[in-house]
């Protein structure tokens, strides 16, 4: 029963900073893929399509005289 106030103290921690943990990844190779410089993708030619008819729909003509 000697011990009976330690149950309710704080439990001392030893952490780790993040800086310190040096590990490998785990998969090499989502790595890689990571890395590599992506970008979106070009828009299929209807869609360009479809764009450009609309733009043309929003544009108001003007006669020339």
């Amino acid at each position: 029963m000697a011990n009976k106030g330690l149950a309710t103290r704080q439990k001392m921690r030893l952490t780790v900073a993040p800086s310190q943990q040096i590990g490998k990844p785990r998969n090499p190779v989502a790595v890689a893929a990571k890395l590599r410089a992506a970008g979106p993708h070009a828009k299929p030619a209807g869609v360009q399509r479809q764009l450009a008819k609309q733009a043309l729909k929003k544009v108001k003509l003007e006669l020339e005289e």
